[in-house]
């Protein structure tokens, strides 16, 4: 059985922080003392992470860590929850969703807004929860709102090709998913992003595996580690990243060991794309990126909720002074919004990173002082 305490470690961590230091000193030796390391943590469970234990203040003051885009909700556009939206308000509609979803303000409303406005509006901890709506709703059309990532992308197959066989006609899902790999190579390409080394999502490596990451390495020279989400993961994937540029050498490596093999999960990659082809997607914040988003295929049409109800939604714009765009391409820290911890709190949310459980605006604004005292 897993023991989070084995990971959690003071003497294992005191180790490895040894390390850092050490190869964050022979960097500064080749490179300069002011020469800053930008490391980006891919994954909002890992911002999270590092929040939480502490360990954005104890690195070096030449290694910097910056939050990324690995939040889904958070990088969903305003077009898609604006499309959510019109969703809720149709009559003969229940959309079901996950809890963090319910929040996220769009252009003129939230799913919580129009859920006290009289939407059919619920969460649900699995899509396959909206499958047993639908059955026990047959006079109305089920719509689950599916954003996410490799790592809930193959559920989300699987569940189509459950209503299928099924033969269940009252559910349809409104496709909203992401892929990461190419966002990534916005961000390596974008010149007015300093990025050195990435720390790479552990959940979605599960999935994807460690391939579709080498680009990185071999194009853009930015090495990058797959770490878990424990304080020694998150400690040795730093350490494994520091000790590839200390040695001037470059490429991708698993720190993650327990949970990603470098082939992945073939398996749940032939589901996803069983249902799906790629498609063209907007991201908060990076704007529209080729091949990042997933399309329900033609043959599971019926499944597609764009096919079943037509809406006209309103055109979207933009929450006023929100920066969590530029918070998502690790163009800015949380903390430099002019709206965070002032307009913006978790209790009182105005753009996604602080609304969702691993948005970077959240985990600053819960586990540091950063735009309070300092």
């Amino acid at each position: 059985m897993f023991d989070p305490s084995s990971f959690r470690d003071p003497a294992l961590a005191h180790k490895l922080i040894r390390g850092i230091d050490k190869h964050a000193a022979g960097i500064a030796r080749q490179r300069g003392e002011k020469y800053i390391v930008h490391i980006m943590e891919v994954c909002g469970t890992h911002t999270m992470a590092i929040a939480k234990n502490g360990i954005r203040d104890i690195m070096p003051a030449n290694i910097k860590l910056t939050s990324g885009p690995g939040c889904p909700v958070c990088v969903t556009a305003n077009r898609d929850i604006d499309m959510a939206i019109e969703f809720a308000k149709h009559p003969e509609v229940i959309v079901t969703t996950f809890g963090d979803m319910l929040k996220v303000p769009g252009s003129y409303s939230s799913l919580n807004e129009e859920k006290g406005n009289g939407g059919d509006v619920r969460v649900v901890y699995s899509p396959l929860d909206a499958l047993a709506i639908a059955q026990q709703n047959p006079d109305r059309l089920v719509v689950f709102i599916s954003v996410g990532f490799e790592t809930t992308t193959p559920i989300i197959a699987a569940t189509i090709k459950r209503a299928r066989d099924m033969k269940l006609e009252n559910f349809a899902v409104y496709a909203a998913n992401k892929t990461v790999p190419n966002a990534l190579r916005a961000i390596a390409d974008d010149p007015d992003i300093q990025i050195d080394a990435l720390i790479l999502p552990g959940h979605v490596s599960t999935i994807i595996g460690l391939d579709p990451y080498k680009f990185l390495a071999t194009k853009f020279h930015i090495p990058g580690v797959i770490t878990g989400f424990e304080p020694l993961d998150v400690l040795q994937g730093i350490y494994m990243l520091l000790k590839q540029i200390d040695a001037s050498d470059t490429y991708i490596d698993i720190a993650y060991t327990r949970g990603v093999q470098a082939e992945g999960n073939p398996t749940a990659v032939k589901t996803i794309y069983e249902v799906f082809e790629e498609t063209d997607a907007e991201w908060r914040g990076l704007g529209v990126i080729p091949g990042t988003g997933l399309a329900i295929k033609a043959e599971f049409a019926q499944y597609d909720a764009l096919k079943r109800i037509e809406l006209d939604p309103p055109a979207p714009r933009e929450i006023k002074g929100c920066q969590c765009g530029d918070v998502l391409r690790g163009a800015l820290p949380p903390y430099e919004c002019r709206l965070f911890g002032k307009t913006c709190t978790p209790e009182h949310p105005i753009g996604p990173c602080m609304v969702s459980s691993e948005g970077s605006c959240a985990a600053y604004y819960r586990y540091t002082d950063y735009g309070r005292s300092k």
